[in-house]
């Protein structure tokens, strides 16, 4: 029995239909059954629980051999639930893992805990990577995705499109050249499945990055020509960006602008997938073949 966190979400519901395909038993646990239709026709355990509250754990893990955490948040305008969810949620997954005899714990992380300058968000990611890797009850592996997409866009990606497309002329944050590799969802889903019931992944840490760095204004252009449309672009210089970000998020509730996007986008996430590839045979394409794939033109 293979348990998935946040399994009605985008990514977990991929997730489960390929782990059910491939004859896994596999059950859901997820804060709400909005989603459950994700799950149609397929023989899946949904049980509905919440990370954040430890007695609403134990009953989902019975007789669960393996876990798959993709349960968290991303982008909240509330910082303190990267600690609540994030953080707390997956301490208390790991302590009822623990007692419920889990063997193996699948944690899935995010690039961005490789940020030089860090955010709520990836220090809560680096957080629940310390975590895992000292309890000693459970193997464990830790999955690093960079930034997902395929012809849903995925949830990131789609944030990132929906930016692009709003402003006939697109403020850029900064000149645009930190490196990026996106990951198609079929490259990204082949990793996770690959990963269940494969003791080389045992105590490793890998990168589910995709085939290609590019410069994140060059990807930018590239979403939009496949969308069949281009923009113009104007440099907003970083220091300003700063400022406008320090003020927007003490004094607004939803800000303009938030250092967890500055963040994202003046950093590398240009991942080394090499280790994924000898142990999983990892193969991801280029963002290029992604795209044509995704939207093609």
């Amino acid at each position: 029995m293979i348990l998935v966190t946040g399994g009605l979400g985008v990514m977990g519901s991929t997730l489960v239909r390929g782990l059910v395909e491939r004859g896994f038993k596999v059950r859901v646990l997820d804060n709400s059954d909005r989603f459950r239709s994700r799950m149609d026709g397929l023989d899946v355990d949904i049980r509905i629980g919440d990370i954040t509250k430890p007695e609403t754990l134990p009953d989902c893990l019975d007789g669960v051999e393996t876990v798959y955490h993709l349960a968290a948040v991303l982008v909240v305008f509330d910082k303190s639930l990267f600690q609540k969810i994030n953080v707390e949620g997956t301490r208390n997954m790991i302590a009822a893992a623990t007692e419920a005899g889990v063997k193996h714990f699948i944690l899935v992380s995010s690039a961005s805990v490789t940020y030089p300058h860090t955010t709520p968000y990836s220090l809560s990611k680096r957080e629940t990577e310390r975590m895992i890797k000292e309890q000693t009850a459970m193997k464990w592996t830790i999955v690093r995705p960079t930034l997902a997409y395929n012809e849903n866009g995925a949830d990131e990606f789609n944030m990132f499109l929906a930016y692009l497309r709003k402003y006939p002329i697109v403020p850029f944050i900064g000149a645009g050249r930190a490196l990026k590799r996106p990951v198609h969802c079929d490259d990204l889903m082949a990793g996770f499945l690959a990963v269940a019931g494969n003791e080389k992944s045992h105590g490793k840490t890998y990168a589910f990055s995709g085939g290609e760095a590019i410069a994140i204004r060059d990807m930018a252009k590239l979403m939009l020509k496949h969308v069949g449309e281009t923009r113009t672009f104007v440099t907003l210089p970083i220091p300003l960006c700063r400022l406008i970000a320090f003020f927007a998020e003490r004094f607004q509730t939803k800000p303009i602008l938030t250092w967890n996007a500055i963040a994202g986008v003046i950093q590398d996430a240009n991942l080394d997938n090499s280790e994924a590839q000898a142990d999983l045979g990892y193969n991801p394409i280029s963002f290029r073949e992604g795209l044509q794939r995704s939207y093609p033109i």
